[in-house]
């Protein structure tokens, strides 16, 4: 049923120039950890021009979030009063981001297909984390000790409340970039509990990825409609993740089509720079995030592809297989419009185990479900190498991939191995930076032996230095 809701109109204000820098945005844990992996502070860490901010709000504009990457607001106001800010001199440009619409067919096929459910399988996740070969992790007590993730989603009805969840773990907090804020844990969507439930939920017969991890759940998709301000929310989400020093972020939402047509992103936007969302997601990996996206459930559309913001460069983009690994015919496939690998790697979004706000264990079925699965992995990854940076452990999952030799649209470079991602090469302080679709280390297969090049030397899967 179509809601009979009305939204005003909301846009992205520009700004033309940004003070003279200050302090930083940056948490002292944030800050910290720049200084540990050699990320120099840049203009892109400094916030906004609050003078800017205030002139806006004093003209009556409802400011509902700035972007210190993007430098500007996402405000709601109506035309003529958009018309008096474009006027104004420190206004680079306005860009309507949502207007007066009721909500239509594509916010309806999109919640949909983030939660398709079936309970006709037994309780068990030993399947789905066995998959990516992640048991061995935590026997050795890898399960992201001291890592600190987001989880970005719509909606995390009751979460606060299950007995699944260590209630300190989410005690870090919770942010809303979205119109409705009455009530953060009450009835705004069921996805986002659920997608937590994979990394974080512990119950009888039932394990997630990253159990010993922490949380920030923060909310950024608006179920009231589907418009590209939900995109620049995403982006208030990103740069407060980076504020507040997060390891690992992890999004199962994706934008391409829109209520208002007009804003429908052609396949040529799948590039990685041609929306805000996308580039922040890029822009979040190189200040020392890692950034895992689900790559959609548009597989069986006319649509077929990825979507914003799965088209970053250096992330992860996440596809759905099952429990034997067969690709899930709903997965959306790539590459990317300018060529790169997409998605990088799959994990079980077929039949997912997952827990549901009524505490019950289930099963769903989507890339959103796969997501949450490889960011626990990377947080058990970065929990055994608390030294080494983001593109690393992004490095070794792709490196541990079954199709690394020979990545394909659907897979990727395939499902992870994360025994062999901790592995298979010593761990040392080299630093890896973000490259477009570029590994500075190589897997080869020479007879019966799997083989890593990494800077000009050769290792086996033990780490073991080979001539």
């Amino acid at each position: 049923m179509i809601s009979l809701i009305i939204l005003l109109n909301a846009y992205f204000v520009s700004f033309i120039d940004k003070p003279e820098m200050n302090e930083p945005a940056l948490s002292p844990r944030a800050i910290e950890q720049r200084e540990k992996w050699n990320i120099a502070l840049d203009a892109l860490d400094y916030p906004v021009n609050a003078d800017y901010v205030d002139s806006l709000q004093r003209m009556g504009v409802k400011v509902y979030h700035t972007s210190r990457w993007f430098n500007g607001a996402t405000v709601e106001m109506d035309e003529t009063l958009a018309e008096q800010v474009a006027a104004l001199d420190f206004v680079a440009e306005t860009e309507m981001t949502r207007n007066s619409t009721a909500p239509g067919q594509f916010y309806n096929k999109h919640r949909v297909q983030a939660w398709q459910v079936d309970p006709s399988r037994g309780d068990f996740t030993e399947e789905q984390l066995a998959l990516f070969n992640l048991i061995p992790l935590h026997k050795q007590g890898y399960k992201g000790e001291g890592i600190v993730m987001t989880i970005c989603d719509g909606g995390f009805h009751n979460a606060n409340t299950l007995d699944c969840f260590r209630q300190e773990e989410l005690e870090l907090g919770h942010f809303d970039f979205t119109d409705d804020k009455d009530d953060f844990y009450g009835y705004q969507g069921d996805h986002g509990t659920m997608c937590l439930s994979t990394i974080s939920g512990r119950k009888l017969g039932f394990t997630g990825a990253a159990t010993e991890a922490q949380y920030y759940l923060m909310r950024s998709e608006e179920y009231a409609t589907e418009s590209p301000k939900e995109m620049d929310n995403l982006v208030a989400a990103l740069e407060k993740s980076d504020s507040l020093g997060v390891n690992v972020f992890s999004v199962s939402l994706g934008y391409a089509e829109f209520d208002n047509g007009a804003w429908t992103l052609p396949k040529s936007a799948l590039d990685g720079v041609s929306t805000r969302a996308s580039r922040a997601a890029t822009i979040a990996a190189r200040k020392g995030m890692l950034v895992c996206v689900a790559a959609g459930n548009e597989g069986y559309s006319s649509w077929s592809t990825i979507s914003v913001p799965a088209d970053a460069d250096s992330i992860l983009t996440v596809g759905a297989v099952d429990t034997e690994g067969n690709i899930g015919g709903f997965s959306s496939y790539g590459y990317s419009a300018d060529g790169r690998v997409k998605p990088e790697v799959c994990a079980v979004g077929v039949e997912t185990t997952l827990i549901n706000p009524s505490n019950t264990v289930t099963h769903g079925n989507g890339t959103s479900f796969a997501t949450p699965l490889i960011a626990g992995m990377s947080a058990c990854l970065w929990s055994a190498f608390p030294d080494e940076p983001a593109m690393k452990i992004r490095e070794r999952i792709i490196l541990s991939a079954d199709r690394y030799n020979n990545p394909d649209t659907h897979y990727g470079y395939g499902i992870p191995d994360a025994w062999q991602a901790y592995s298979m090469f010593p761990s040392d302080n080299n630093e890896i930076q973000a490259e477009e679709n570029v590994l500075r280390t190589q897997k080869v297969i020479r007879g019966d032996q799997i083989l890593v090049i990494r800077h000009g030397h050769v290792y086996n899967l033990a780490g073991q230095r080979v001539e």
